[in-house]
């Protein structure tokens, strides 16, 4: 779903791969400081135990993993591997690593680095075997060397075959293995200074002195201070293997307001910042500011909890659908160049099938498909966010309010019940059946099918409230696959089952936009945030 028309690139981003030409930043630095904000402050800077976009927004600065994503897609490319060689039954995997690498506090990285975090992650003690610290870990790798998890787990062992060769061996074919190890969570760090200020047994790891002191990786550029409730600030590594950074410093601040960062660019106070409010983009644009548009490769969706009556009734939710017009939805709440949603996934992913059922707009057929359902003038619980723009979700007031008055004209009552949120609404949402439809959304974390269908639908959850062992199978069996090629029609059909169930309707895939002062440069957009500064400069 790409927006070549519509994005924007900086001056002097034609080429961004981390050991090329880019900008004027092959041969050293020009100085000076990039200053960036987000949307809220860091969790942790030990990326293992983060799961949240901003946390990963500075470890993407620090740390690498073997294998990153091609310039601009969210498609898997070498990084610390240069390339990677899979076993026919799809249960090995073997890397030659990027030779001359060292971490920031002079340790070699080569295969015994790598087999020392894979072994790490799989050995995770018990105690931080929670969704709250190894999220991510959990859910792709299925279980741990110990714990409730084990017999699931789906690493066996990784082996240095030599100095710059490692093979990671699996207990079970996971197809999407080399695009997951593009998520930060599975960074390669310092072995080293890991074993000195990291205690991952300890009450809360995130804050441990390596999570918030010395974070240790490979990238181009290391931690000089965490100020904590005001700034992030990193020196620029001289020693990276590929192009050092341009700038001397990157800060990172955290502005909660869409509208104040915009003010803030403004006023000379930040550089650029992420998730630019829609009503922004267009006076930025016409005071000499920079938009950038990222790819869309997330999916906002009108989720219906079937705990709740009578949301539980097929044709009830089928209703909602065709009482929905999803143009004026997204033409009131959302940037230009959003486009609707047909089903879960974008049509990017593998899996992706125009041959699903649609719910057209028809507000007559709804009324007639609540009365035969005797749901007419039913009351509803309408839970949405306040606090919050999110890359799926930029305005989440406005998209409640469009969405409230066509629920409400075709008779259904609505009862709102909005919460911030972090940490009431996620809490609410996710950990509770305490809600009934909900807005929320997911951006991929990287190229693959089951980073959205499964973690939506893989299994029951207090989100959607359904037992569908057809579903959960037929995922569970597409996840097994050793090939991408064997799995693709297997996803197409389950896209063809979710919307024939219809546990929610999936609304758009907003257009992300970032801003940046007329001064910047450099500054490659990636539709998974796999962006990284050392080729951005300022002035």
């Amino acid at each position: 779903m790409g927006l070549a028309t519509a994005a924007l690139i900086l001056t002097g981003c034609a080429e961004s791969e981390r050991d090329g030409d880019a900008g004027d930043g092959g041969d050293g630095a020009s100085g000076g400081t990039f200053v960036f904000a987000g949307s809220a402050e860091p969790v942790t800077l030990d990326p293992f135990f983060a799961s949240d976009g901003e946390s990963f927004r500075v470890a993407r600065q620090i740390f690498e993993g073997l294998v990153g994503t091609e310039p601009g897609t969210a498609d898997p490319a070498p990084l610390l591997a240069t390339e990677w060689e899979t076993g026919e039954d799809g249960l090995s995997y073997t890397f030659d690593l990027r030779e001359d690498v060292t971490f920031h506090d002079g340790t070699a990285f080569d295969a015994e680095a790598v087999c020392s975090n894979f072994d790490r992650w799989y050995n995770m003690p018990e105690s931080a075997q929670t969704d709250d610290l190894t999220y991510y870990y959990a859910a792709l790798f299925r279980g741990f060397a110990t714990g409730d998890r084990a017999d699931s787990a789906i690493y066996d062992s990784c082996t240095a075959d030599d100095e710059l060769t490692a093979t990671i061996n699996l207990k079970e074919p996971f197809a999407g293995f080399i695009s997951a190890l593009s998520l930060p969570a599975f960074s390669m760090q310092s072995p080293s200074a890991l074993e000195e200020f990291q205690d991952d047994g300890a009450t809360n790891p995130k804050n441990s002195a390596y999570s918030t002191e010395h974070p240790t990786g490979t990238g181009p550029f290391m931690l000089d201070a965490w100020n904590r409730g005001q700034d992030v600030t990193l020196a620029r590594y001289d020693d990276y293997w590929g192009d050092p950074a341009i700038v001397d410093e990157a800060v990172v601040v955290a502005i909660e307001d869409p509208k104040a960062r915009a003010d803030a660019l403004r006023a000379g106070e930040i550089d650029g910042f992420d998730l630019v409010g829609p009503a922004d983009i267009a006076p930025l644009e016409e005071e000499g500011f920079q938009i950038v548009n990222r790819d869309p490769f997330n999916v906002l969706y009108l989720g219906m909890n079937q705990q709740q009556k009578p949301l539980d009734d097929p044709q009830v939710r089928q209703a909602i659908a065709h009482a929905l017009n999803i143009p004026e939805i997204i033409s009131a709440s959302m940037p230009e160049g959003t486009q609707p949603a047909i089903e879960f996934i974008p049509d990017s992913v593998m899996g992706y099938t125009d041959d699903v059922q649609t719910y057209e707009f028809d507000p007559e057929l709804a009324k007639q498909m609540l009365a035969d359902a005797g749901a007419d003038g039913a009351t509803i619980e309408f839970n949405y966010p306040t606090g919050v723009s999110r890359p799926y979700m930029p305005q989440p007031e406005d998209t409640f309010n469009v969405i409230r008055s066509q629920l409400e004209a075709v008779g259904l009552k609505i009862k709102p019940t909005a919460d911030q949120w972090s940490p009431d609404y996620l809490e609410k949402i996710q950990g509770t059946s305490k809600h009934g439809l909900h807005l929320l959304g997911w951006t991929g974390d990287y190229n693959d099918t089951d980073n959205f269908l499964g973690v939506f639908f893989g299994a029951k959850s207090s989100e959607w409230g359904f037992d569908n062992p057809e579903i959960f199978d037929a995922l569970r069996e597409a996840r097994g696959l050793p090939t991408p090629e064997e799995q693709e029609p297997l996803y197409e059909e389950i896209n063809r089952l979710v919307m024939d169930y219809l546990p929610g309707v999936p609304l758009a895939h907003p257009v992300p936009s970032l801003a940046f002062g007329p001064d910047v440069s450099g500054y490659q957009q990636s539709p998974v945030q796999d962006e990284v500064w050392n080729v951005v400069s300022v002035g």
